[in-house]
């Protein structure tokens, strides 16, 4: 590999990294403040450029850095290094305050330079392995994780167990989730020194109904580094302490047959991998990445994340109360788009410039909401739903899952979409979701309900508190329940003449297959 990456830092961990990019053909130079391990470094790889001032490296031309360092210094070092205008990785913790992982990825963003974090677990062929199967479906909707990573020692002094051995499993979350948790919950003990944490129990609670929880101890019997992913459909369990380091898949969970909870029981399958070493695997990324090709695994934003998750968690932990991350509540205020204080804006949704969003709506993950829409009060949108441009729906609608709006939709106060056309209580069906269209510049006024899987077409008139259950034409006029067409209407919302002319704006029609189609504007 036609690289050539300096190591700072040839202590525990850097000697690692020194001797993997020895191997890939890429190790251009070493620092170390110590002496006598630069000796022993320079006979060992004596075409290797050696110095005890990382500031001396920085000005010799390497193609890229990593930083292997006491965690309390990452910050300005990867600062010096970023500011160069070179690429660099950071063990992780990048930093041991989120705002300056922060400040490092604004920084790195304005130089043009991959900034990377050493979250090795995410290079794991098994973790990679089971994230590939949770995007293709394997266990269906995801549902829970558990991760244990116990062991008796090393017990820090500087640091607590939290801090010590769940940024790999947080790393890992966010790997397969890719969204923030909206509530941290973390309680644990401290027994061999004061105020230094020696175990932890912490929950995070994820949009969609995601839950996870990261048991981590340094006080236990024997050493465990398990994690458990639950689906809808099965399970996966992997555990790296075992001599197998197998991936399991459990075609088990529970099913509702008739109103009851019924056990599947299916077989347990191994699932094969290739088994390559996670950190040849890292470097490799980081080094292929040094022509400035974005980095997407384990890059600044990752860091960020993963830093905000154990900030909020240690408050937890010392407080003994619970703390939002991403966003029950919209932090995302600037001047695009207005919400107000009381809204709830899931962190992964995209709102268009100019829409408004009022008192107690709540627009729910993966939603996108286009340009210069009015979202009224107690209003909910999503998951997954996704709605046009210049759209203003009024108070007390709720847009589930499955329902489209096309630009200029006007949804009237308290209008009903549904999606499941038979739904019972104890009966999960969101796996029978009709999908319902509402095309450009349709009307639905107060009070009328849609039955699910129905298309309402263009510049349609649905009226207040008609009933639709089935396909409604473009121009149509429908009231009564259940829905007939009475009419037809004009783009301007007026009904329309026998002779389909509108008598308010001018705009002449035709019929054409079963619909009107606009002859001329005046």
């Amino acid at each position: 590999m036609d690289k050539r990456i300096c190591v700072i830092g040839a202590g525990r961990w850097g000697k690692n990294h020194i001797k993997t990019f020895h191997e890939l053909g890429c190790l251009g130079g070493i620092v170390d403040n110590n002496e006598d391990a630069l000796a022993g470094f320079q006979k060992q790889y004596p075409e290797v450029k050696t110095f005890s001032d990382f500031r001396d490296a920085v000005k010799d031309g390497f193609d890229a850095f990593t930083v292997a360092t006491p965690a309390e210094t990452h910050f300005e070092i990867a600062k010096v290094i970023i500011n160069n205008e070179n690429h660099v990785l950071v063990e992780k913790p990048i930093t041991l305050k989120a705002k300056e992982a922060r400040l490092l990825k604004e920084l790195a963003e304005e130089k043009g330079v991959n900034l990377m974090v050493g979250h090795l677990l995410l290079f794991h062929p098994a973790i990679r392995k089971i994230k590939d199967l949770i995007e293709a479906g394997k266990i269906g909707k995801l549902e829970y994780i558990y991760s244990n990573r116990l062991n008796l020692g090393t017990v820090r002094t500087e640091e607590n167990i939290l801090w010590s051995f769940a940024p790999h499993d947080i790393s890992i979350f966010q790997y397969f989730i890719g969204k923030l948790p909206v509530e941290i919950v973390s309680r644990g003990g401290a027994f061999l020194q004061p105020h230094i944490h020696d175990s932890s129990m912490t929950i995070l609670t994820y949009p969609d109904n995601i839950v996870g929880h990261i048991f981590v101890n340094w006080l236990h019997p024997f050493k465990e580094h398990r994690i458990v992913v639950i689906g809808s459909k099965g399970m996966f369990s992997y555990e790296d302490s075992s001599n197998e380091k197998n991936i399991l898949f459990y075609e088990k969970g529970i099913d509702w047959i008739k109103g009851e909870p019924i056990k599947r029981d299916g077989p347990t399958e191994i699932i094969p991998y290739d088994k390559s070493m996670p950190l040849t695997e890292e470097l490799r990324y980081f080094a292929s990445h040094t022509n400035g090709a974005p980095v997407e695994i384990a890059d600044a934003q990752n860091g960020v994340e993963v830093l905000e998750i154990l900030e909020k968690a240690t408050e937890s932990l010392l407080t003994g109360g619970g703390t939002e991350v991403g966003g029950r509540r919209s932090e995302v205020r600037g001047q695009d788009f207005f919400s107000h204080e009381t809204a709830v804006i899931d962190s992964d949704c995209n709102i268009g410039k100019g829409t408004k969003i009022w008192h107690f709506s709540h627009v729910l993950s993966n939603s996108i909401i286009g340009k210069s829409c009015n979202i009224g009060q107690n209003v909910v949108i999503g998951p997954d739903v996704t709605i046009g441009q210049n759209c203003k729906i009024q108070n007390n609608v709720s847009v589930f899952k499955g329902v489209t709006l096309e630009d200029g939709v006007f949804c009237g106060p308290s209008m009903v979409f549904t999606n499941v056309y038979n739904p019972r209580a104890e009966i999960r069906k969101m796996d029978q979701v009709r999908p319902t269209l509402v095309k450009k510049g349709a009307t639905i006024g107060a009070n009328a309900t849609i039955i699910c899987g129905v298309t309402i077409g263009r510049y349609a008139f649905i009226g207040a508190g008609a009933i639709v259950n089935r396909n409604v034409p473009d121009h149509a006029l429908v009231v009564g329940n259940p829905g007939n067409q009475i009419g037809w209407a004009c783009e301007c919302g007026e009904r329309l003449s026998d002779d389909l002319m509108c008598l308010i704006c001018g705009k002449s029609y035709e019929k054409s297959d079963g619909a009107i189609v606009l002859l001329r504007k005046s």
